[in-house]
């Protein structure tokens, strides 16, 4: 198995220690539903905005938003390809990498280290809306939410197929794919709230399940 993280092989039990500083320590943790309730609360905002701002048509508008949701699922893929997955080939990129991602791979049932801090994931969301903005114009006010939903989604289907036995249904496949990407093979199913993309480019996983 190729190593993301440090360790050997993952450990299920443990958790690493990032910082010595106990503040900075205590902050490289967040409750996963911290982000989640961010990223909604901005996204209420900004449709708010969107609607009584604007004169885009509502119609026009929920489809920028799913627009945004499945831009969100394709961004979710290459960030974890290749910037989380990224060749350690200098000590910045290995203590960026491990930082960012391998720590999550060595230990994978550390729920608090699921998601960014929140002063991280309000900084992408400034980020996103400038950015989005700047190529958009007003339409960012739909656009935004919905890349924020996708974010959401990725959030909370990373933290249940961690924290929870997989259902008896269809949304197994989500919880089978991001075992074997930890557990078996790292190059594979790098898509975590959708597979879309690892069908469409060729890294669904084949025989190792």
């Amino acid at each position: 198995m190729k190593k993301i993280g440090r360790l050997d092989k993952p450990d299920n039990y443990g958790s690493a220690k990032m910082f010595d500083n106990p503040i900075l320590e205590r902050f490289s943790r967040t409750h996963i539903m911290v982000p989640i309730t961010m990223f909604f609360t901005i996204s209420s905002v900004s449709l708010f905005y969107g609607v009584t701002t604007t004169e885009i048509k509502f119609a026009t508008g929920l489809l920028v938003l799913f627009i945004g949701i499945i831009s969100f699922t394709f961004v979710e893929y290459m960030m974890h390809k290749y910037f989380f997955h990224m060749e350690r080939d200098t000590p910045t990129k290995d203590k960026l990498q491990y930082s960012v991602h391998g720590v999550h791979h060595d230990y994978p049932k550390d729920k608090d280290r699921l998601a960014m801090p929140p002063f991280v994931s309000a900084f992408y969301s400034l980020v996103f809306y400038l950015v989005f903005k700047l190529i958009m114009g007003a339409y960012v006010l739909y656009f935004l939410p919905g890349f924020l939903i996708g974010y959401s989604a990725y959030l909370g289907v990373h933290y249940i197929v961690h924290a929870y036995q997989p259902p008896k249904n269809f949304l197994k496949v989500l919880w089978v794919n991001h075992a074997i990407h930890h557990y078996k093979n790292p190059d594979v199913a790098f898509g975590v709230s959708s597979p879309l993309w690892d069908y469409i480019l060729g890294t669904m996983p084949k025989n190792e399940k």
